[in-house]
């Protein structure tokens, strides 16, 4: 006897987890969106708002469905809000000893037969399953950014996921009206496998002088028909999540083609993340985005 889900609990506010909660409470889910403090919580539900009023201007949804939906959304700053919640989606930052964390402190609270999912863009399934108490009830659930606007979703099986997990979340990713890609659970999957050595790859092209920033953007728009630039994309999704997901490549792979380019590593350092922090490839504190090389 499968779980149904009715109620789903995310955890991490962010870009990623109040996307994930959007489209949840959009598709007729009760949603929990937990964070470490009320004001972020706050931000992410502000940040969902936004969103669902611009789908009613492009006429994507009624006005009534935006609010049915943001009636939906619950504010959980207390992790034991989500204590009858049927499937708990993690989306905390691409960091495993945050993600282990997290959901340790969250095992205990759940309920037996509750499904747990990590929206991890790299991670190993298994390893994070392990750190809980019911691996076979443990899967990824990998949504790409923006959620409300990307039709994908990973699904990543770990060694001990059961039929009956896998099989109610895919039924879940289709009550979201999302497409499932099915991947195994190597590091980063499928789409940041060949995704993130790409973006890497064009940094490289830039760190050796090969091409400036525009240049390479502007070859991949029309000469791939790539709808961003390689380091446009780059600032979009974090410098640090890239580095992030490279660093899994590297280590987890152990192959020389996925070593980070250390002009990323630099710009990380130097905290220019891209979009998030109005520097990274280009600056973003003006009118129209620069290059900063």
């Amino acid at each position: 006897m499968g779980v149904e889900i009715k109620k789903v609990g995310v955890i991490g506010s962010g870009q990623m987890g109040s996307g994930i909660a959007h489209v949840c409470a959009l598709a007729g889910f009760d949603v929990a969106l937990s964070d470490l403090s009320l004001d972020k919580i706050e931000t992410g539900i502000a940040n969902i708002t936004g969103n669902m009023e611009r789908q009613v201007q492009k006429e994507q949804i009624t006005e009534a469905e935006k609010d049915a939906a943001l009636g939906r959304i619950i504010a959980a700053p207390d992790l034991d809000r989500l204590a009858d919640f049927d499937l708990v989606i993690e989306s905390a930052t691409e960091n495993e000893q945050v993600k282990r964390k997290i959901l340790s402190q969250l095992c205990p609270i759940l309920k037996p037969e509750a499904m747990l999912a990590t929206n991890t863009s790299s991670i190993s399934i298994t390893r994070l399953a392990a750190s809980t108490d019911r691996p076979e009830r443990f899967i990824g659930i990998h949504f790409m950014n923006p959620v409300p606007i990307m039709d994908l979703v990973e699904l990543v099986r770990g060694i001990a996921t059961e039929d009956e997990t896998f099989d109610a979340a895919k039924q879940f990713v289709k009550d979201i009206n999302k497409t499932v890609a099915v991947a195994e659970d190597f590091p980063a999957f499928m789409v940041n496998r060949i995704l993130l050595p790409m973006i890497n790859e064009a940094i490289y092209t830039l760190y050796e002088g090969v091409g400036s920033v525009e240049s390479i953007d502007i070859a991949m728009k029309l000469g791939a028909n790539h709808p961003m630039g390689p380091l446009q994309l780059a600032d979009f999704i974090g410098l640090d999540t890239c580095l992030s997901i490279m660093q899994v490549l590297y280590e987890g792979l152990a192959d020389s083609k996925y070593r980070p380019c250390p002009l990323l590593v630099k710009y990380v350092e130097a905290g220019w993340l891209g979009r998030k922090t109005k520097r990274g490839f280009y600056d973003y504190r003006g009118e129209t985005p620069v290059p900063t090389r």
